[in-house]
């Protein structure tokens, strides 16, 4: 028996070229819909759903002071623009500071250390965390409490902002502040 190797590597030639255009026109598909959803011919969003709106902040907790501040000043380039010393439960003593970068905010927190005891186990005085703006907190905020996850601060639609530990163990913020 003899086994024409040309005629199945034609074969397999022609089902790997039909595999690449197949990934291809998908790749083109959803760079095509993704574009589209980018257009400004783009249907609107319907404001009255429920729904994150943009980013409110990114928040790191500084450990190292020195080492912080050199990196994001001295190698990543931000400017300290503000800082303040917060007050109230759970970021009594909390120094807050903001650094900036073209457009890109981000927040620096140290707790002094007399208050590290009033340190909750979620929240932005001890965590590293991102803040997403919301346009309606209190129908967010129920949904996610339907869903099994527990919200850091239970006042959140009087309070407009709370927290959550996220399916990956990241902790995320939401605020209906402006």
């Amino acid at each position: 028996m003899k086994i024409n190797i040309n005629n199945n590597k034609k074969s397999c030639d022609i089902w790997s070229n039909l595999v690449k255009c197949s990934l291809i026109a998908i790749f083109m598909l959803l760079v095509t819909s993704s574009s589209y959803a980018q257009n400004s011919d783009a249907p609107k969003e319907d404001n009255s759903v429920a729904r994150v709106t943009g980013l409110k902040n990114l928040c790191v907790h500084v450990l190292q002071l020195e080492k912080t501040l050199k990196l994001y000043r001295e190698i990543l380039g931000f400017k300290m623009f503000d800082a303040k010393i917060l007050h109230g439960p759970g970021l009594e003593g909390m120094l807050v500071m903001k650094l900036k970068a073209d457009d890109l905010v981000i927040s620096l927190s140290l707790t002094a250390p007399e208050f590290w005891n009033t340190v909750g186990p979620i929240g932005n005085t001890n965590h590293n965390h991102f803040m997403l703006k919301v346009n309606d907190i209190k129908t967010i905020g129920d949904k996610l409490k339907a869903e099994g996850y527990e919200l850091e601060n239970e006042n959140y639609a009087r309070d407009k902002y709370t927290f959550f530990v996220g399916p990956n163990g990241e902790i995320v913020g939401l605020s209906a502040w402006d």
